[in-house]
């Protein structure tokens, strides 16, 4: 028998308060990956057609600037949320990802949510309140990031 990712979705904080129908259309956009150490899990303006909830292992969000190179601006760990550009056209990538760890996390397809949430509006409200404050988590990071880097230099 065929075990589903309800139960692991349910359990994932950043959907605490979903009703069960909404779990339920959130499920079936869901996969088990896994990146190995190293690996680039996403491309700063590649196409960003899902998000990722990490179950196992760390992830850094980078940028790439001219005098260093690529700057870590967050590590994500077990149970954090990775990508909001799924959401939000043009569905490109806002920043470069990599596997700091092997990692295990379960991907949702963007576009399938996309479609789920034009059809439910109330899954649509609830996705962009989840994830406009992931946005502003993201901006906080880098802004925290740029003001230690540039400040050096001033």
């Amino acid at each position: 028998m065929k075990q589903t990712l309800e139960p692991i979705i349910r359990e994932q904080p950043f959907f605490e308060g979903l009703e069960d129908h909404h779990i339920e259309l959130i499920t079936g956009c869901a996969k088990n990956v896994k990146f190995s150490e190293g690996k680039v899990v996403a491309r700063e303006g590649d196409p960003a057609n899902q998000f990722f909830l990490i179950r196992e292992g760390q992830v850094a969000i980078e940028v790439m600037t001219p005098e260093k190179g690529f700057m870590r601006i967050q590590t994500l760990q077990a149970g954090e949320v990775l990508g909001w550009s799924w959401l939000i056209k043009p569905y490109r990538w806002h920043f470069s990802v990599r596997a700091q760890r092997a990692t295990r996390a379960l991907a949702f397809d963007g576009k399938c949510l996309r479609g789920k949430c034009e059809k439910d509006h109330d899954l649509g409200f609830e996705f962009y309140k989840r994830f406009a404050q992931l946005m502003i988590d993201r901006l906080e990071a880098t802004r925290l990031q740029l003001l230690d880097f540039y400040g050096k230099h001033t």
